[in-house]
């Protein structure tokens, strides 16, 4: 009984990471997108709620959720910026 148990929680732990590294693509992206469309007092908002966000889920979730959390909202900013230049780009040589 001890194996089964230990076996579903590496799996929980598994699930937890991959979920929190889609809900940090998901809020990166939809942060970014939002700010770029927003007045300044909604781009302050999102940029405290996000940085409350990361500071909230530092204090409260485990370290390796935080991490998958904090890489893939990384990663969603990265790709919001290159494809912004790749765009750019495209305009310039027209």
């Amino acid at each position: 009984m001890g194996t089964f148990t230990e076996v579903l929680s590496v799996i929980g732990f598994v699930i937890r990471a991959l979920g929190f590294a889609v809900l940090g693509f998901a809020v990166g992206r939809f942060t970014i997108d939002a700010y770029k469309k927003a007045v300044w007092q909604v781009q302050i908002a999102l940029a405290v709620g996000f940085f409350g966000l990361l500071v909230g889920l530092t204090q409260y979730s485990s370290p390796g959720s935080m991490g998958m959390f904090a890489l893939s909202a990384g990663a969603a900013i990265l790709m919001s910026f290159m494809t912004k230049k790749e765009a750019d780009g495209e305009e310039a040589k027209k």
